[in-house]
């Protein structure tokens, strides 16, 4: 396996932690997913995979309300605010600008940072 495709899975395994932590039986998990890019690529394979080695499957025991900015960033704050209006149990996001807006959405929804550049320097 690859050091890359290792990490994606790594990642996806990694963001399932949180969810296993504080799922009560029979509830349905419900992820706010925010990115600040357009539509899926490897890295939601990999998200999908860690959940599924966890025993989380989507639409069973598992629902991601996806939110994508299409490269306008300017819309992150209003898809973070959508996201807890929804009343998702955790949000998962990447990136300094998306974190931010997830933060500033709420301070009681657990927030998983998927990646970042420079996440002390960035201030998270």
């Amino acid at each position: 396996m690859r050091r890359r495709e290792f990490m994606i899975v790594l990642g996806g395994a990694a963001m399932a932690s949180p969810l296993a932590a504080q799922q009560p039986s029979g509830k349905v998990a419900r992820i706010g997913y925010l990115m600040d890019r357009s539509g899926p690529g490897p890295f939601e394979s990999g998200f999908l995979l860690g959940l599924q080695e966890h025993g989380y499957v989507v639409d069973q025991n598992i629902v991601i309300e996806y939110r994508w900015t299409g490269g306008k960033s300017e819309q992150l704050q209003e898809l973070a605010a959508d996201l807890v209006a929804r009343k998702v149990d955790l949000i998962v996001t990447a990136g300094a600008a998306a974190v931010k807006a997830a933060k500033a959405a709420t301070t009681t929804v657990p927030i998983v940072m998927a990646s970042s550049q420079n996440a002390v320097g960035d201030g998270l």
